[in-house]
């Protein structure tokens, strides 16, 4: 099964796993599968927290 991969240099969409334009190694463009039981979910609400503070969307 092939998936949708996206290359991080240049932001092109291929199905190979180097990208065409650049040369540079692909990754798969889907985010990760939700989990209740995520480890990180901590982490990811704080750095998205102080992300939404530094854009002026939350107030402190």
């Amino acid at each position: 099964m092939k998936h949708i991969m996206k290359c991080p240099n240049c932001g092109i969409y291929t199905m190979k796993p180097v990208c065409p334009l650049c040369g540079g190694k692909t990754e798969i463009a889907k985010p990760p599968k939700f989990s209740p039981d995520d480890k990180y979910a901590s982490y990811v609400r704080i750095v998205k927290e102080k992300e939404r503070i530094s854009r002026g969307l939350l107030k402190k």
